[in-house]
């Protein structure tokens, strides 16, 4: 009786489980994504199969399987495996796992110890491994979404080998979503569900590049329909907008007024605003918003807002995000102070964000088109005789170091995708524009 009841508790903790978590890939062969990670004989796929794992970063996207290898790690492995998050790992945690660590040495066995989310540590936290992992007591992997370079402090990730990982890509994200539905184990395959046409896509498509995200919400809308007289649960584009339209509130941890903080933000940078602009980061600050988020956001805004108005905008916007990487709160957070006060002051343009969305729209209207023969490297004789690089000139054999010539595609020619501003630099820059414009007018109009 006591093991049927402990079989149960089991099963209903099993069930209890994200989706997203159950359906893990327990080793590579069902692991999707980061084929040029994972290619054939590659080095990781090696050093997981021959069980040889050295110390290393796995750095990626939400989502793009990090937490996964290390599962597989996990299970492939005769090491001792310890998994730690850094969100509530403290020093006592990795002062324990250390002495765990030193016993397997003496024992001649190995220890693999895991930390999710490792940039959440600080320099002292990263310090307390470095010697363990520097003579061999421990082998560390870590987890991160943020760049290595400024969240692993240089003498440990000098030790650790980098892999990098990317957004999944919408085959990959497609095949974790079937397999969801389909496995009748882990995933969803015992209940009767049906996708409307679509449906699929909108996930992947709302998904980003995350397979999390995208199972999450697959698992949230099943969740929340009802089974039909047949016991089909039909899933819907309308039912999807209807949660899509909840997403604020299925991921955002601190609520609508997060998104209302950043939005005012944001805004009063746009309108030049320098005294609302500080505020609004004050009271992001004070309550409690990541100030490494809103430095990326003024990143994006100075190159968006701002573009080539101002070009050290987006240089002080980026030492304002490596200072605080390097003094952390509360003594990095002027660095931010400045570089919104920069921000709200400069010349506003968005030209670069317009001329984006006109290369991608031209993109997707006229697809691939070929590259002018004259603009095409020759470095072989068959080529050449091509007429690959052909009557191409040479800017530097000119007397301006301008030679007049066509760069797009004939289909192309004379197409405008960016249009400076007229104010700040970008009144410099379209002085140059119109200068080579004439130049290239003369040129061909002396030629005929």
């Amino acid at each position: 009786m006591d093991d049927l009841f402990s079989q149960i508790k089991k099963t209903a903790k099993e069930e209890r489980r994200p989706l997203a978590d159950r359906i893990r890939p327990k080793d590579l062969v069902h692991f999707v994504g980061q084929k040029k990670l994972l290619g054939e004989n590659s080095l990781l796929q090696r050093l997981i199969q021959e069980d040889k794992i050295c110390s290393m970063i796995f750095w990626g996207p939400p989502g793009s399987g990090k937490t996964t290898l290390a599962m597989i790690i996990a299970n492939l492995t005769n090491a001792e495996f310890i998994r730690l998050s850094a969100v509530t790992a403290g020093i006592k945690d990795i002062k324990s796992v250390i002495e765990t660590a030193k016993l397997n040495q003496r024992q001649n066995r190995k220890t693999i110890l895991f930390i999710d989310e490792i940039h959440r540590f600080n320099k002292i936290q990263q310090d307390a491994f470095l010697p363990y992992v520097e003579n061999g007591t421990l082998i560390l992997i870590g987890a991160t979404t943020e760049n290595p370079s400024f969240s692993i402090i240089s003498p440990l990730s000098s030790r650790c080998r980098i892999f990098t990982l990317n957004a999944l890509e919408k085959e990959d994200i497609m095949t974790i979503l079937a397999r969801a539905l389909e496995d009748k184990k882990q995933g969803m395959g015992n209940l009767k569900i049906k996708l409307e046409e679509g449906v699929q896509e909108m996930i992947v498509q709302f998904s980003d590049g995350d397979a999390r995200r995208a199972l999450n919400l697959l698992e949230i809308v099943v969740q929340s329909s009802s089974p039909d007289e047949k016991g089909e649960i039909n899933i819907t584009q309308k039912k999807i907008g209807e949660i899509l339209q909840r997403d604020h509130l299925l991921y955002d941890k601190t609520g609508e007024e997060h998104y209302n903080l950043i939005s005012a933000f944001h805004k009063s940078l746009r309108g030049s605003d320098p005294q609302a602009s500080i505020y609004w980061l004050g009271r992001m600050v004070s309550s409690g918003e990541d100030p490494l988020f809103i430095a990326r956001r003024m990143i994006r805004f100075a190159a968006e807002d701002i573009g080539l108005a101002d070009p050290q905008a987006l240089i002080i916007t980026n030492f304002a995000w490596e200072s605080y990487n390097h003094l952390g709160s509360p003594e990095g957070e002027i660095a931010l102070f400045e570089a919104a006060i920069y921000l709200a002051t400069a010349p506003k343009s968005n030209s670069i964000y317009v001329a984006e969305n006109n290369i991608k729209s031209e993109i997707e209207s006229s697809g691939s088109l070929p590259v002018p023969l004259t603009i095409r490297n020759a470095p072989t004789p068959l080529m050449k005789s091509l007429d690959y690089g052909k009557d191409y000139l040479y800017d530097h054999n000119f007397k301006d170091r301008y030679a007049p010539q066509d760069y797009l595609p004939e289909e192309l020619k004379n197409k405008i995708f960016y249009e400076p501003g007229q104010f700040g630099f970008e009144r410099e820059v379209k002085k140059r524009l119109d200068w080579w414009e004439k130049k290239k007018e003369e040129f061909f109009k002396n030629k005929k």
